[in-house]
Order: structure tokens, then C-alpha cells, then sequence
């Protein structure tokens, strides 16, 4: 069965291109790539390496409070990303699909997913902090800031829902 445009909705694009982005980049063999062979110091380098920051794991030597949190992390960028995404208004009262609006409203849906899921899940880590939750919530803001437009493009031109 494709997809049509006809039956896009901006909220499914966009959380299924979170889904897709979580998945593969956040993957642990994309992560242990993107670190083992990309230099920080450059704009690519760090691009790469920013792709991999809702990483999830199977093992790890860290505690199953850090593993539970970073899984969760993961998770909780693409269910947000579907909430924010569903709740956002720019979407809902543009006048017709394709606006930029609809861009906008997925790439903040992602940038809230972002920033909020870091701050939740930094709260059920080994030896919580609240700095340690502002700094977590600040690299999921990066990464929803850096990496949401591809979520925004993904939204437009999809129906906000039945026509």
C-alpha cells in the first residue's frame, strides 16, 4: 500500500521521520561510528556525532538506571515528537497545506521533544541532579534545534487530519 498525499497527515510524517531518525542514527552502530571515525572539532564532525544523541543501547558497563534512561530517552523523543506535533497550533490554522507554517510547527515539536525528553529521563538516571536536568534538557534543545528542520520538512504538506 503507498502513501499517498492524499492521506498524510503532518503529525504521522513527522513522527514517522523521528521514528526513522531514532532509529538509525541513534542505533548503537551509528553511534560507535559516528564517534570512532568523525572529528568533533569540525561542523561535520559534530553534526555526525549530534545525529547519535538520542542513542539506545543493549549493554552498556553503566548502571540499568543510565541504560533504562537513555532507552527511555529515545522513546520519549518520538512519542513527544507525536504529541508536540498533534498539539502545536501553526499547523492546525493554516489556511492550506504547504505553508511554512506547518514547517515551523514540526521543527519546534521537535525541539521541544527534544529538550523534554532529556529533562525527564536525566531525572531517573544514577544520581539525579536539577543542573544535571537543565544541562541534559539544554543538548536535547540542540539537538531538536539542529536536527528539526528535517522533522518540519517531513510535516509539510500533510492534512492535520480528516478532510
Amino acid at each position: 500500500m503507498a502513501l499517498t498525499n492524499r492521506y498524510k497527515t503532518a503529525t504521522g510524517a513527522g513522527t514517522f521521520a523521528a521514528l526513522i531518525l531514532v532509529l538509525v542514527f541513534g542505533s548503537p552502530w551509528y553511534a560507535d561510528w559516528a564517534r570512532d571515525n568523525t572529528n568533533e572539532n569540525t561542523a561535520g564532525g559534530w553534526f555526525l556525532q549530534l545525529l547519535a544523541w538520542p542513542a539506545w543501547r543493549f549493554d552498556t558497563d553503566d548502571s540499568i538506571q543510565d541504560l533504562i534512561a537513555a532507552d527511555l530517552k529515545a522513546i520519549l523523543v518520538v512519542a513527544l515528537t507525536a504529541l508536540f506535533l498533534y498539539l502545536l497550533p501553526g499547523s492546525q490554522l493554516a489556511r492550506a497545506r504547504g505553508t511554512l507554517s506547518q514547517f515551523f510547527a514540526g521543527w519546534a515539536a521537535f525541539i521541544f521533544a527534544g529538550a523534554f525528553a532529556a529533562l525527564f529521563t536525566a531525572l531517573i538516571q544514577a544520581n539525579p541532579s536539577l543542573l544535571g536536568a537543565f544541562r541534559a534538557a539544554g543538548s536535547g534543545t540542540s539537538y531538536g534545534f539542529f536536527v528539526g528542520w528535517i522533522i518540519g520538512i517531513a510535516a509539510l504538506g500533510g492534512w492535520r487530519g480528516r478532510r
